[in-house]
């Protein structure tokens, strides 16, 4: 038998300050939901596949958002209430649709190094995680609502931060919140890491590589030099790199290629010469450093409240106040870090393909040198 974990007895200034500190969680990660949505709305070099699930994610954050500033009103206003049952409906759905929509960014770069996915490839599967993700956790959230027996009450109550589900239904608290929750996370870590030799392996394979591209395919001859680096021209003689690049220069949903034509290096569509199959190449900030700090900022967010859970679940007795604290400020930040996170990798990202474009639309002089235009 597991007896509940102890709410932890707080005074009015303790409440109010808590209160204080997951409203402001919460409305720094509005912040960064609306910055997401804008940004990928009106940039249209905010728009690749990592980009696309970390956006759709944004709606499932909104959410969130709603949840964690009710903050302690749900449980002020008692365990059968409206506003506190809403609240642990929220509470269970959302927070584990965050951490699954990391996992779905970590399969898609699985996708792309080990079977070169392109961005039309990648878009046809997210439809398929939005159906898995919302039903995964839609249909336990909303049937927990109907669970209430005499002697535990309702499933959902207070856990004196919010409503969730309550102390005394510990037992399904960590079966179907935190059991899919660490199981997400340990797969998606798995996934990163088995990715992050394969990039190791091949960059050691193409020592000359400086640029921000890394090669996808490495059965046939070794990337030709147009790979090399970034800031050596062409040679006229070598075979185009593949229509379905994944590193753009232009429009982050287009598949363009860089070319020589006429002594200059531009950028052609797919609509050009059809070049050798399966050779591709990623951007590795923007296919691999996003979603990997993404997933390291939702992993910096799940230590406090899992902490929390493990003490209180070996010792019912278990209440730490600071320890509460950090719980609320980081479970009502989940938004901004993927904001922050979008922004920051993104800008940086287009920073570098612009540079990129600077040195590949300059002409070439007789010696073969590029020149600015």
């Amino acid at each position: 038998m597991i007896s509940p974990r102890a709410e932890v007895a707080l005074t009015d200034g303790q409440r109010d300050a808590l209160t204080a500190a997951t409203r402001a969680g919460s409305t720094l990660s509005g912040l960064g939901v609306i910055t997401i949505i804008l940004t990928f709305s009106l940039s249209r070099h905010f728009r690749n596949p990592m980009h696309r699930l970390i956006f759709i994610n944004a709606f499932y954050n909104a959410f969130d958002v709603v949840c964690t500033m009710i903050s302690t009103s749900g449980p002020a206003a008692g365990n059968s209430s409206a506003l506190c049952q809403f609240q642990g409906f929220l509470n269970q759905m959302f927070p584990v649709a965050d951490v699954l929509w990391t996992l779905a960014m970590a399969i898609d770069v699985y996708l792309i190094v080990f079977h070169c996915y392109d961005t039309m490839a990648l878009r046809r599967l997210e439809w398929k995680y939005m159906l898995g993700i919302t039903l995964f956790t839609f249909i336990p959230a909303f049937v927990l609502l109907f669970i209430n027996t005499p002697d535990k009450g309702p499933m959902y109550g207070s856990v004196t931060l919010w409503c969730a589900i309550a102390p005394k239904w510990v037992l399904f608290r960590i079966v179907i919140y935190y059991v899919p929750i660490w199981t997400s996370i340990l797969i998606t870590m798995g996934l990163y890491l088995v990715v992050g030799f394969e990039i190791i392996k091949r960059r050691l394979a193409l020592q000359s590589i400086t640029s921000d591209t890394i090669p996808l395919d490495m059965d046939d001859t070794v990337m030709p030099a147009a790979m090399a680096t970034a800031d050596e021209p062409y040679s006229p003689t070598e075979p185009l790199p593949p229509r379905h690049v994944l590193s753009t220069s232009h429009s982050a949903d287009e598949s363009l290629v860089a070319s020589k034509y006429g002594g200059y290096s531009t950028s052609v569509t797919h609509r050009g010469r059809q070049p050798p199959a399966k050779r591709s190449s990623l951007s590795f900030r923007q296919y691999i450093l996003m979603p990997l700090f993404f997933f390291l900022a939702l992993l910096s967010v799940w230590v406090a409240p899992s902490t929390n859970r493990v003490g209180s679940f070996v010792d019912p007795g278990f209440g730490s106040y600071p320890l509460l604290v950090a719980v609320g400020i980081s479970g009502s930040l989940r938004g901004f870090w993927n904001g922050l996170v979008f922004v920051t990798v993104g800008i940086k990202s287009w920073k570098r393909r612009r540079e990129a474009e600077g040195i590949t639309m300059r002409p070439m002089t007789g010696d073969g040198r590029g020149r600015d235009v």
